[in-house]
């Protein structure tokens, strides 16, 4: 209406800008809209550099596991597209992939920082520790790192099967952080192999970053010593071990999140073996870390009948939904709504069933139904309803919960010295391990600087920022001593960025600050999936995702809406009444700088601001 009306005003228009909510999203704490834009050629790489390495730059920025999380992550950011209020979600997790595997095809590498000095052990070497590790050689520390298993990777390596993290590209991700100059000691044990007092005289500070690779057992009777019921962490870990190759006829598993999937489609893949040896029972293998089948097992297996229990319906379910969907392709059975009561035991002291009954959920709490009690037959009961650390030897850093306290900073109090990152912390998702590794990673560098921790952002995320961008440019602006001249008139100076505002540590744009008008249905290019069906599942261990092309990779970049940053259409420019707003010369423009506004010129009409698709244009000059 004030556009048809031809209003006026005293504002006139700033450019501002927000963080997209797809990184407000993200526990990682990726620049997403920063390496769209790279991809779809709105951000121009240095010169010499390939745009496919630039964007990889950006991305590693905050995760350096591109390749892996574009296949494993949940992608919490494409459930905070905006773009899903226009037609669909932008394919963030698919176009990361791409990002990794060509990362890998490409032998692109990281780059360490100036030595400090200072010498930082790690200890644990999964998604939290091989991040921290990476952001500290970066900054110039030197990392020492210990690892109580024999090979790097944790829940990434022993949780997550092979056909959903490819091993060759795990190593890769893994051996190009190794590759920045960290010294490993691997099947080495911190409390058992070494003491912490020990590290605590060779080091100046430690991070702790443990996981949890202990799984918790079901609340019920008749769970606790009998043999065949175990925890889902031990069972995957069997199995990506190489050490299980077959499990049991009838499988039952408790969970309903992701690892509980992994455990279903795991077991429906692996088969069971009739009439077998009783030492070749899978709990048997589960238990032992040194007991394996022989391969030639395989040869004899058959299908297992594989049942998921969940407490929660399967639209609440809290793995993946294709997950989910997957493994009822598989040929999974998912009994939801249900809870477990009791293992029922035969003669022998093995499970041979499992109780259950309905139930409705009171937030977390599940409320049984009564009269619908009944059994499920089962060889083999898997309990993945939560993992738990191992403080074994550690008992002094371990809290009520048997794991380890941390404050904001991630420093764990009363431990100077000692900071901690990822699941030892609270069990959640891999990209959180990967975002809380990256901020301890800032303070350990503040700790051995001797600098005050400095008060995290609202948004606390891997900004971007136009003054690095500026100087990656050659625009940096020049330098300018305010005691000896006048702030005002920086639209004719070269000292001050000009009527720029970056709300990004505080504010995360909305759909509602868009012009959503200005685009178009665009169907979202998803990648294609190999999901074996219930009678092809056997035996079935190749990888299930197809990767998108390099041309539909761009392409789906290219349906990023720059939510928060001008994405340079030009209607601030076509539509501006006044010929106020103009494009910046070509030699001194860059993302983020792309145009600019003649005062002189601006009678407040605010049409700029209600075409701007971004939502990177408001009136608030002069107010």
């Amino acid at each position: 209406d004030k556009i048809f009306n031809q209003d006026a005003s005293y504002k006139c228009p700033t450019y501002i800008h927000k963080t997209p909510p797809c990184q407000g999203s993200c526990p990682s704490g990726e620049d997403i809209r920063g390496w769209l834009a790279i991809g779809r050629g709105q951000e121009k790489p240095p010169e010499g550099l390939d745009w496919r390495e630039y964007m990889f730059q950006r991305s590693t920025d905050a995760n350096p596991f591109p390749a892996m999380m574009g296949r494993v992550c949940p992608a919490p950011c494409q459930d905070g597209c905006n773009r899903n209020d226009v037609d669909d979600f932008v394919g963030i997790n698919a176009v990361e992939q791409f990002i990794g595997d060509n990362a890998i095809a490409q032998g692109y590498g990281f780059t360490a920082g100036e030595d400090t000095g200072k010498r930082v052990a790690v200890i644990g070497g999964g998604p939290a520790g091989m991040s921290a590790a990476y952001q500290l050689r970066r900054k110039g520390h030197a990392v020492t790192l210990f690892e109580e298993n024999a090979e790097l990777g944790g829940m990434m390596r022993y949780g997550i099967p092979e056909y959903r993290i490819p091993r060759d590209k795990l190593n890769h991700e893994l051996q190009r952080i190794v590759a920045m100059g960290i010294d490993l000691r691997l099947k080495t044990r911190v409390g058992r192999d070494i003491t912490v007092q020990q590290i605590e005289q060779e080091f100046d500070a430690l991070l702790w970053a443990l996981g949890c690779q202990s799984g918790r057992g079901l609340p019920v009777q008749g769970w606790q010593g009998t043999p065949n019921c175990v925890s889902g962490v031990a069972f995957l870990k069997a199995f990506n071990e190489g050490r299980m190759k077959v499990t049991a006829d009838k499988v039952v598993c408790i969970g309903g999140g992701d690892t509980s999937i992994d455990v279903v489609s795991v077991a429906r893949r692996l088969g069971h073996v009739k009439h077998s040896n009783p030492t070749d029972r899978p709990e048997l293998v589960v238990r032992d870390g040194f007991v394996a089948h022989d391969t030639a097992i395989t040869a004899a297996a058959q299908g297992s009948d594989v049942t998921l229990t969940s407490l929660f319906p399967t639209d609440k379910m809290m793995a993946a939904e294709h997950e989910v969907n997957d493994a009822l392709t598989e040929g999974v059975t998912i009994l939801d709504g249900v809870m477990p009561l009791e293992v029922i035991k035969g003669e022998d002291g093995r499970a041979v069933g499992l109780k259950i009954c309905g139930c409705t959920m009171d937030g977390m709490k599940p409320i049984p139904i009564e009269g619908t009690e009944r059994y499920l037959e089962a060889d083999l009961i898997v309990s993945a309803i939560g993992q738990g650390g191992d403080m074994a030897g550690l008992e002094e850093m371990a809290n009520e919960r048997n794991l380890i306290d941390a404050d904001k900073f991630y420093q764990v109090p009363g431990k100077p010295g000692h900071f901690v990152a990822g699941d030892i912390i609270r069990p959640h998702l891999l990209t959180t391990a990967i975002g809380q590794a990256s901020i301890a990673a800032d303070s350990i560098d503040h700790y051995l600087k001797q600098l005050e921790m400095e008060k995290r952002p609202k948004v606390d995320v891997h900004h971007f920022d136009l003054l690095r961008k500026l100087h990656e440019a050659g625009l940096d602006p020049e330098s300018f001593d305010v005691k000896v001249g006048d702030l005002r008139g920086t639209s004719q100076s070269k000292y001050a960025v000009h009527n720029f505002e970056d709300r990004s540590e505080q504010e995360v744009i909305g759909s509602s600050e868009l012009f959503l008008g200005h685009f178009q249905y665009t169907p979202r290019i998803a990648r294609t999936e190999d999901v074996p069906t219930a009678e092809e599942v056997l035996g079935h261990f190749h990888e299930r995702l197809n990767p998108l092309s390099e041309t539909q990779a761009v392409e789906e970049t290219k349906r990023c809406m720059s939510c928060g940053m001008c994405f340079e259409c030009d209607n601030c420019v076509i539509f501006c009444p006044q010929d106020a707003v103009f494009r910046v010369k070509k030699g001194s423009s860059t993302t983020g700088r792309y145009v600019d506004t003649d005062y002189t010129r601006c009678i407040g009409c605010h049409i700029c601001t209600d075409v701007c698709p971004t939502g990177y244009i408001q009136m608030g000059l002069g107010e």
